[in-house]
C-alpha cells in the first residue's frame, strides 16, 4: 500500500507541467511562452534540405546521422562505431540508440529524446530495447508524410525563421529558392567567415585560393583579401542576412598594428611559417575589420568562445571534425573581447553582439563584458547569449539566466536558439522555456518576486519571441 501512496504523490514522467514546480510557473509557461513561435537564429542545418523540403528515408536519418551528442553517449556506453557512424544497417543504429537511452537518466539526452518523440511522432512510450522496432516502424511510416518533411517538422513546432551558418564561398542557392517558396517559414543564412581568419591552419591557403576563384581576383594581400569578404559581405546582405558568427577559441589579447597584419598574410601566402604572435595580430586585424562592416551593414554580430576541438587525434583522422571529439576549454577571455570591443566602440563601430560562453567559469566574465559596452542606442543591444552546447542544458541554462539575472537584464535577453543539425531538436526551444519558466515561479513563490502573472507573462513572451523578432529587425 505504502509503495501505490508514494507513486501517488510523484508527478508522471514529462506531463504537461514536466519542469513547473508550481501554480505561477505553469500559468506563464501555458499562458505566454508556449504560445510563441520560434525565432531559431543560430543553427547548423541543411539548406538544402530546407529548400527541396526533403522527406527522410527513416528516423536513423533524420535523428541520429550528424548528431556528435547522442555519438558521445553511445561510445560511453560501448557501443561500436560501426552502429554510430559506420556501415550498420540504419535500424541495427537506431536499435543500438534504444539501448543507449535508458542508461542516459539525467543527462539532457534523456528529456530530449522523449520530448521529440513526444511532440513529433505521439509516441509516449519510453525508448528501450523491446519498443525499438515498434518506434522504428511507426516514426518512420510518418516520416514518409507531408507533415513530417524538413519544413512540415519545423512548422509542427511553430518555426517562423531559420538562421543558418554559411561559409563566405557559398552560393546560397538554396537561400534564394526558399525565398521564392510560397508560405510563412522563412530561411536566412548567417555569415561565417572563419576560414579566412584561422591563419594558423594548414589549409589557410587552400582556403584562400577558393575566395580567388570565387571573386575572379588575386587575393596576394591582406587589403585584397578585406576587399573580397566585403564583396561577399554585401552579396550576403542582398539574400537576407544579417548576422555574422564566428566560432573561436578566445579574442586574442594583443597589441597589433595593419602594417604587422599585412606582413603575417604576406608571409603566409608566400608559404612561410608564422610565429603565434603574428598569428594573433592577423586574426586580432581582421576581427577588427570585420566588426567594422558588419556594424556598417547593420548586422549582428556572435561570437562563439571557447570550444577546444578535435582533442582526439586518432578519431579526428578517422571520423573528421565535428563527431563528438570536442571539449570546454580554458582560455583567458576577458583582455582580449575587452580590447576587440573597445577598439571598435572608440569609433562608434560595435554593432551589435552576442557573447556565447562554453567554460561556465566564464558566465559573469560575459554578462559584466556585455554590460560594459551598452550605450543606450539599442535595447540589449550586447547580449550575453544563451546555455551553448555543453550548457544548453537546464543547470547550464539556469546558471547563464542568473548570471544574466544578476549583472543586466533579463528582461532584454534575445532567448533561446538550437545551434543543432538535426530538424528534430526545437523542443529545446520548449525545454528552456520551461525552465525559464520555472526559475521565475520558484522566485514568486518564494516571495522574491511579486505575483504580478501579467506583467511577468510579458516578459516571458519577450524573452521567448519579441525580443528576437525586434533585435535583428526580422
Amino acid at each position: 500500500m505504502s509503495s501505490t501512496i508514494t507513486q501517488q504523490r510523484i508527478k508522471p514522467f514529462l506531463n504537461e507541467d514536466f519542469l513547473l514546480e508550481n501554480q505561477v510557473a505553469c500559468a506563464l509557461y501555458h499562458d505566454y511562452a508556449k504560445v510563441q513561435p520560434i525565432i531559431d537564429y543560430h543553427n547548423h542545418l541543411p539548406p538544402d534540405a530546407i529548400a527541396k523540403d526533403a522527406q527522410f528515408a527513416n528516423i536513423t536519418k533524420v535523428w541520429l546521422d550528424g548528431d556528435h551528442y547522442k555519438w558521445r553517449a553511445m561510445r560511453t556506453l560501448g557501443v561500436d562505431e560501426r552502429f554510430i557512424t559506420g556501415d550498420a544497417p540504419d535500424r541495427e543504429k537506431f536499435r543500438a540508440w534504444a539501448k543507449t537511452v535508458p542508461y542516459t537518466m539525467r543527462n539532457p539526452l534523456y528529456h530530449w529524446t522523449h520530448l521529440e518523440l513526444q511532440r513529433y511522432f505521439g509516441v509516449t512510450d519510453l525508448l528501450h530495447p523491446d519498443v525499438a522496432d515498434e518506434v522504428y516502424d511507426i516514426t518512420t511510416e510518418q516520416l514518409q508524410q507531408a507533415s513530417h518533411s524538413a519544413r512540415g517538422l519545423l512548422r509542427q513546432q511553430n518555426v517562423e525563421l531559420v538562421c543558418t551558418t554559411d561559409d563566405p564561398v557559398d552560393d546560397l542557392a538554396h537561400h534564394e529558392q526558399m525565398a521564392d517558396a510560397d508560405g510563412d517559414l522563412r530561411m536566412l543564412p548567417a555569415f561565417r567567415p572563419d576560414k579566412a581568419i584561422l591563419i594558423e591552419k594548414a589549409t589557410f591557403n587552400d582556403y584562400i585560393n577558393k575566395l580567388e576563384a570565387l571573386a575572379g581576383a588575386d587575393i596576394q594581400t591582406l587589403d585584397q583579401l578585406l576587399s573580397v569578404l566585403e564583396s561577399r559581405i554585401q552579396y550576403f546582405h542582398d539574400r537576407g542576412c544579417r548576422l555574422a558568427d564566428h566560432g573561436l577559441e578566445c579574442v586574442d589579447a594583443v597589441e597589433w598594428t595593419m602594417a604587422e597584419a599585412r606582413q603575417a598574410f604576406a608571409d603566409k601566402r608566400s608559404g612561410m611559417e608564422l610565429s603565434p604572435e603574428a598569428c594573433a595580430k592577423y586574426r586580432t586585424a581582421v576581427l577588427t575589420e570585420l566588426g567594422k562592416l558588419y556594424h556598417q551593414k547593420g548586422w549582428v554580430w556572435q561570437l562563439h568562445l571557447g570550444a577546444l576541438r578535435n582533442n582526439s587525434s586518432r578519431m579526428m583522422q578517422q571520423l573528421g571534425p565535428d563527431t563528438g571529439f570536442d571539449s570546454m576549454g580554458d582560455w583567458k577571455q576577458a583582455q582580449g573581447l575587452s580590447r576587440l570591443f573597445d577598439t571598435l566602440d572608440r569609433s562608434d563601430q560595435l554593432p551589435r553582439t552576442i557573447l556565447y560562453n562554453l567554460n561556465p567559469a566564464d558566465n559573469e566574465i560575459f554578462a559584466t563584458m556585455a554590460g560594459n559596452f551598452n550605450d543606450g542606442s539599442v535595447r540589449g543591444k550586447m547580449q550575453f547569449g544563451s546555455g551553448w552546447w555543453f550548457l544548453d542544458q537546464k543547470d547550464g541554462m539556469e546558471k547563464q539566466m542568473n548570471a544574466l539575472s544578476n549583472l543586466g537584464l533579463l528582461s532584454c535577453f534575445i532567448g533561446m536558439l538550437t545551434d543543432s543539425r538535426s530538424f528534430l531538436s526545437f523542443p529545446r526551444h520548449e525545454y528552456f522555456r520551461r525552465i525559464l519558466c520555472n526559475l521565475i515561479g520558484r522566485d514568486v513563490h518564494n516571495g522574491q518576486l511579486p505575483n504580478d502573472v501579467e506583467w511577468l507573462g510579458k516578459i516571458v513572451a519577450d524573452i521567448c519571441y519579441h525580443n528576437a523578432k525586434n533585435y535583428f529587425n526580422f
